[in-house]
């Protein structure tokens, strides 16, 4: 439907894209009736678009727009994984009836999140130290982590989990992002006077290295005055002109009441942190979706724990009296 619906392909195009959409649709690895004969773990996503003949434009908002692809290495890749992708986007979008996009922001912003961890964090025995300055990591004479001081104090630890500013020793840089917080008393044009929406500019269509990001919440969510909007625009710095890198972003938005421009630099972990029981997080990237930062918070449970998060378990029971 969202195929037929879209202004931006041709009637030969919509049936193309509709076919190609249909496919993935039903595409099921355990079933072999779905496949129509084709290996999508030999072949690339590169032939299955060509199998589909599908044009260019469509391509870049498939790889870019669904599968969420940062760049088109995917192209080589086999179609496996981006026909997975795909699919995660197809039922996160059917996953709450009624629902248009697939994705979900909570009211009153991110900040929501930390408070839902503080409060279960409780429930389960844990102590939340709020408003803590130059909040330092403890070593023993191994170079163990051992825990965390702060004001002449040290809340021991068996690990520390933290991000990148707290290891400076511990992580390398990987490059620097780009963004704008932009603020405004009206939608974001041409998105149907929408409360919140999400746009991403394939590096391709920019003659760009990678993409931009551009990110639009309201006073729908609780997070502004009624009758305004937040709109950030964000990208990988590539050349030494930072902020005109956003131009092609900002220039969807309209009319800008105020904007800040920021460029930060993005740390990875030197180590997995078994050793030295550091575990470190990735810096923010440019994208506005999160994926990312779900694959590091996964990996990082991994590394910590030993296996995979598996969230089809219940939770083990907590007395009551100890909350």
């Amino acid at each position: 439907m969202e195929a037929l619906k879209s202004p931006l392909m041709g009637l030969f195009e919509k049936r193309r894209a509709r076919n190609f959409f249909l496919y993935v649709q039903d595409y099921e690895q355990s079933d072999p009736k779905t496949h129509k004969g084709l290996d999508l773990y030999r072949m690339t996503m590169a032939d299955l678009y060509k199998y589909y003949d599908l044009s260019q434009d469509t391509t870049d908002f498939v790889g870019h727009s669904i599968a969420l692809h940062r760049d088109d290495s995917y192209l080589t890749q086999p179609a496996i994984f981006t026909v997975t992708k795909m699919k995660l986007y197809h039922d996160s979008l059917f996953r709450y009836e009624g629902l248009t996009s697939p994705y979900l922001y909570p009211r009153y912003g991110l900040g929501e999140l930390p408070q839902a961890f503080a409060r279960l964090s409780a429930v389960y025995g844990g102590t939340y130290m709020l408003s803590k300055p130059d909040a330092q990591v403890v070593y023993d004479d191994n170079g163990v982590a051992v825990g965390v001081s702060s004001e002449g104090e040290t809340a021991k630890a068996k690990m520390v989990v933290g991000s990148p500013e707290y290891f400076p020793q511990k992580v390398r840089n990987v490059g620097k992002v780009v963004r704008a917080i932009a603020f405004l008393s009206h939608p974001i044009p041409d998105t149907n006077n929408a409360a919140s929406c999400q746009i991403i500019l394939p590096q391709k269509q920019l003659q760009r290295r990678s993409d931009m990001y551009v990110f639009c919440c309201s006073y729908a969510h609780n997070v502004s005055a009624a009758g305004k909007w937040l709109a950030f625009v964000s990208t990988n710095v590539e050349t030494p002109n930072p902020e005109a890198e956003l131009a092609p972003g900002l220039a969807l938005l309209g009319p800008i009441d105020d904007k800040f421009v920021e460029v930060r630099d993005v740390f990875e972990p030197l180590e997995n942190g078994k050793r030295d029981q550091c575990y470190i997080s990735k810096g923010y990237d440019a994208t506005t979706h999160f994926e990312t930062t779900v694959e590091d918070v996964l990996d990082m449970y991994k590394r910590i724990t030993g296996s995979d998060l598996d969230l089809s378990k219940e939770p083990a029971s907590v007395d009551q009296d100890s909350g």
